[in-house]
């Protein structure tokens, strides 16, 4: 390096060859772990993990993805080097011969996962949000532009604690949205992923995303299998009337993705203080279901919005539909975003206290934080 500094010899590439892990054996062997750890024991390299809790989200996709496999070979799966981290590595041991690791390429992994689509296949390319952004050129013109059905499976979407904003999927809605003819499905929790890996599974029109949160489900009793939904269709959760004389009925909360349960835990709040909510489940960012937006307005003096990503996301896209059908002139439209900023907190719980979408926030927000004061709202 001090060479290089001191030449004058012009342009010099420099070609270094690393090892992972170097003069660590644990680290060597381990091909897509230790990029990260907790605390482990520098002798053996174990890590010292928490107990036991419900499966996570990448463990379930993996196990539904990996049984639809084996009744349709027209299945494959693709990563970037993150087969682990991805839980393709169950489908891996399953299926050698559709799997497909790209290594650090997911440019690539796009566009082999295109190739797949033209020949009749159903490729899953599963990459997690912050890196599927490295492929994006691939993802407008190989997949989107061509209307073909790769499968987007966007681990990590959201707030992800202690990796930081390096790994943080708060931009997929926002940069996926804006493209003509995806359509873009969001879990409310590890039930709802389970049924839209299979409805990705059986969609052919088109792309399809299905993006869902690091860590660990609620805990809820796993079907055997999951089931097909309806594209573009949300659901309501909890429909009650507000008894405090408000026009229209008060307050409706409308969910995308995994702030559900908290989006629950505000609407007891709100009850205690004598204002009940609707709270509804979007499911889909991309096709909105328009019906429910548009009962939800039209019925409620207050809409607002809660998703785990930034502005220009799943609010944005239910402004614009609330515009062109002139119900954003009869209803108080709030949404709740990721704020317009990284977020480095260590653990996912200050992320979300940070950002305004833990329950007491969504009620009254905290100091310097995002929210929408819904009793003032109310007047």
């Amino acid at each position: 390096l001090r060479n290089l500094r001191d030449t004058d010899n012009g342009p010099i590439l420099l070609h270094v060859i690393t090892e992972k892990g170097h003069g660590y054996q644990p680290a060597e062997k381990a091909g897509d772990k230790y990029h990260a750890v907790a605390k482990f024991n520098v002798v053996t390299g174990e890590q010292k993990k928490g107990p036991a809790g419900p499966p996570s989200y990448t463990s379930v996709f993996s196990r539904e993805l990996t049984r639809r496999a084996a009744t349709d070979n027209k299945i494959a799966a693709i990563t970037a080097a993150m087969p682990s981290g991805t839980g393709l590595d169950a489908f891996a041991k399953a299926y050698p011969d559709r799997f497909f690791d790209v290594g650090i390429a997911e440019q690539h992994a796009v566009t082999f996962a295109a190739g797949m689509a033209t020949e009749g296949l159903r490729p899953f390319c599963a990459i997690y949000s912050t890196f599927l952004q490295r492929a994006y050129d691939q993802v407008m013109h190989d997949v989107v532009l061509q209307k073909l059905p790769v499968r987007f499976a966007i681990d990590r979407a959201g707030l992800v604690g202690a990796d930081g904003a390096t790994h943080a999927g708060s931009f997929d809605i926002a940069y996926l949205g804006c493209l003509p003819g995806m359509t873009i499905m969001a879990p409310s929790d590890e039930v709802e992923l389970l049924h839209m890996t299979a409805t990705a599974v059986e969609f052919d029109d088109g792309p399809i995303a299905l993006r869902y949160p690091r860590g660990n489900g609620l805990g809820l009793d796993l079907p055997a299998q999951g089931q097909v939904l309806e594209i573009g269709r949300g659901r309501i959760i909890r429909e009650m009337r507000a008894q405090s004389g408000a026009e229209k009925g008060g307050i409706a909360i409308l969910s995308l993705g995994p702030r559900l349960a908290e989006c629950l835990k505000a609407a007891d709040m709100l009850t205690a203080q004598g204002l009940p909510p609707t709270v509804a489940d979007a499911r889909f960012a991309k096709p909105l279901d328009t019906a429910l937006i548009e009962n939800l307005a039209r019925n409620h003096a207050v809409l607002i919005t809660i998703e785990e990503g930034s502005e220009g996301g799943f609010s944005s896209l239910v402004c614009h539909h609330l515009a062109r059908t002139g119900l954003l002139d009869s209803v108080r439209f709030r949404p709740m975003t990721l704020p317009d900023r990284f977020i480095d907190h260590n653990t996912q719980n200050a992320q979300y206290d940070e950002a305004g979408l833990s329950a007491p926030h969504i009620v009254a927000p905290a100091r310097n934080a995002p929210g929408v004061n819904i009793a003032g709202q109310l007047g």
